[in-house]
């Protein structure tokens, strides 16, 4: 028999593959017993039943070969959102909910806004804004319509109205309209980086992960198609990696947009670049810049907003 006490002492053996093995093992005990994780410490010494105690130890043994726990357990907690995520899909950070801070920072709440979140994913970034701003129409949209079923389930289960869940390659299939925001957590790591050999990112998908041109091929189709979309005035949000910022603010100034800011994520690092399209193509004498710093990024938002 084998107590909750005991079942969580079993995080020992998710050190080797884990810096966060007694969370680990926490969630998948109240997965196996189907309970909150408050009950784990609030009957400590309650004993596993023979199926939870088998679905624990499968569970465990799965997290020991390196599987991702939301891969195991089927969801991901994101901006306090419970959603549903399986192996097709990027599993949702918590450095990528700058990207919704920063949105829902951009307009006021009772205003009518209209959004789109390119490469949806599970849905996380548009549910996220969603449930913050309930006036807001946002469309989230995913070149796979596996994945856009996902995000629809994701959407229904949160009960958010105002999403609509759209296939189509970028910005390829969006009907041109007035975005006040496109946004996107886009591939951006490059084909061979080390990186993508080590840890959960081995089980995630590579194409919601790496980029042809150094990580930036994404990127720059994003910029480009974006400003058919974009109202005069309109921005555009993207998450990339922190030592592509100088890379990234220099071709969104290529591309004619301005007031670029950087943001930094919960390590510190210039991780979202925010810009706004005023309608101009870029001219011939118009060199890269970028404005660094809180200060700055305050600044260049509240005069693009005036203008």
């Amino acid at each position: 028999m084998t107590t909750i006490k005991q079942a969580l002492a079993k995080a020992c053996d998710l050190q080797q593959v884990s810096d966060t093995a007694r969370l680990d093992t926490e969630v998948l005990l109240a997965k196996a017993m189907q309970q909150d994780k408050t009950y784990l410490y609030t009957w400590p010494e309650e004993v596993l039943s023979s199926e939870q105690q088998a679905a624990f130890a499968l569970m465990m043994g799965q997290r020991a070969d390196g599987l991702p726990v939301a891969y195991i357990v089927g969801n991901r907690e994101f901006w306090s959102l419970n959603l549903e995520v399986n192996k097709e899909t990027l599993i949702p950070r918590p450095e990528t909910e700058l990207l919704v801070q920063l949105a829902i920072d951009l307009f006021s709440a009772d205003e009518k806004r209209l959004i789109a979140d390119l490469g949806t994913g599970t849905g996380a970034i548009a549910l996220a804004i969603a449930s913050e701003r309930p006036n807001w129409q946002v469309l989230a949209i995913d070149q796979s319509k596996e994945i856009v079923k996902l995000a629809d389930r994701n959407r229904d289960s949160l009960a958010l109205d105002n999403v609509l869940c759209v296939v189509s390659d970028w910005c390829q299939n969006v009907p041109v309209q007035d975005f006040d925001l496109i946004l996107s957590n886009p591939p951006y790591i490059e084909v061979y980086d080390p990186h993508l050999t080590a840890g959960d990112v081995r089980f995630e998908p590579k194409s919601a992960l790496v980029a042809e041109e150094g990580g930036l091929a994404d990127i720059r189709k994003i910029a480009e198609q974006a400003k058919k979309h974009l109202k005069t005035r309109g921005y555009l949000l993207l998450e990339h990696g922190w030592q592509q910022a100088d890379l990234v603010a220099g071709l969104l100034t290529a591309q004619g947009y301005e007031h670029i800011t950087m943001h930094k994520d919960l390590a510190g690092r210039d991780r979202a670049t925010l810009c706004q399209w005023l309608g101009e193509e870029p001219s011939a004498d118009k060199g890269p810049s970028a404005d660094k710093g809180p200060s700055a990024d305050k600044e260049a938002s509240a005069e693009a907003l005036n203008q």
